[in-house]
C-alpha cells in the first residue's frame, strides 16, 4: 500500500520517529493527523505540515481522548485509512527499583494504546475490506533491552499484538506491519528526558550500531509499506541476531549477559 491519497493517523507525532513518519507521509501525498500528548510540540508539527492536515493533542493512554481525536480527524477528512501507533516510553531499569508506576505507564503506552487505537479503528477498516495498522515496538521486542525490564517486556507484548492482529484479521482485509529499530537519535537515548532509557541502557544500544536519524526510518518504512512487510527492520543486522537468538538460547542469554557486563 501508498500513502498517497490516503488519510493516516500518527501518535506520538511531536518528536523522533513518530514527527518523521508524519513529515514522510505528508510529502508522499497522504493527510495526517498528527496526535502526540504534547501540545505546543504537537501544534509545531501541524504548523509545519500545512494545510489540509491536522495535529491534536492526545493523551494515548486515555480511551476517552483517542476516540475524540479519532472523531475530529473522521469528521473533517471521512475514514482513516492507515494508523501508526508509534507513542513509546523507556523508562525504568530493575523490577526490584522500579515503581509500580513506571511499570504501569510503560504497560499503558507500550501496549495498551495499540489495543486501543486497534478497537477503535477495526470495525470500520474490517466493515470496509481494508485498513494498515503500523506498529512500533523496537528491536528490543525481539531480543532484549538491557537495564530496562519494563521496556523489553512492553515492547515484546507490542510485538505479540501485532502479531495477533495480523493472524486474527489478515485475511480480512486488515494489513499490520510492526517497526523494531535499534538506536534512533531521539529523546529516548537522552539519559534525563522524560521518557528515556537510564544511562546504562542508552549506551548500550549506542554502541551496538548504528544510530539512524527520525527521517531516514520514516522512509524505510514507508517502502516496507509498499511490499506490505509485516516486520519492518531498519538495522538488517537485527534480523541475523534475532534468528541466532532462536537458534541456541542458552548461547544467546550467556552473550547478553557479557554485552551487559562490559558495559558497566
Amino acid at each position: 500500500m501508498k500513502v498517497k491519497d490516503r488519510t493516516v493517523i500518527v501518535t506520538g507525532a511531536a518528536r523522533g520517529i513518530g514527527r518523521g513518519l508524519a513529515r514522510a507521509c505528508a510529502q508522499a501525498g497522504a493527510t495526517v493527523i498528527a496526535t502526540d500528548l504534547l501540545a505546543d510540540e504537537v501544534r509545531s508539527v501541524g504548523a509545519e505540515l500545512g494545510p489540509g492536515h491536522l495535529a491534536i493533542q492526545c493523551d494515548v493512554t486515555d480511551e476517552a481522548e483517542i476516540t475524540a481525536a479519532i472523531e475530529c480527524a473522521t469528521s473533517r477528512f471521512g475514514a482513516i485509512d492507515m494508523c501508526f501507533t508509534n507513542a513509546g516510553v523507556a523508562e525504568g531499569s530493575d523490577p526490584m527499583a522500579t515503581p509500580d508506576a513506571v511499570w504501569d505507564r510503560a504497560w499503558a503506552v507500550n501496549v495498551r494504546h495499540h489495543v486501543l487505537f486497534a478497537r477503535a479503528l477495526l470495525p470500520g477498516w474490517i466493515e470496509r475490506g481494508e485498513g494498515y495498522f503500523i506498529a512500533t515496538a523496537s528491536a528490543a521486542g525481539l531480543l532484549t533491552q538491557i537495564g530496562s525490564a519494563p521496556y523489553a517486556v512492553s515492547k515484546h507484548a507490542a510485538v505479540a499484538f501485532a502479531e495477533w492482529l495480523s493472524v486474527t484479521y489478515g485475511d480480512r482485509g486488515v494489513r499490520v506491519s510492526c517497526l523494531c529499530p535499534m538506536g534512533v537519535e531521539t529523546s529516548m537515548l537522552a539519559p534525563g528526558e522524560a521518557g528515556a532509557l537510564e544511562d546504562l541502557g542508552s549506551r548500550i544500544v549506542r554502541s551496538a550500531g548504528d544510530v539512524l536519524q527520525p527521517g531516514d526510518v520514516a522512509d524505510m518504512v514507508l517502502e516496507a509499506l509498499r511490499h506490505e512487510q509485516f516486520l519492518i527492520l531498519p538495522h538488517p543486522e537485527v534480523s541475523t541476531y534475532f534468528r541466532r537468538k532462536a537458534e541456541d538460547y542458552e548461547r544467546w542469554l550467556s552473550g547478553m549477559r557479557r554485552l551487559q557486563a562490559s558495559a558497566q
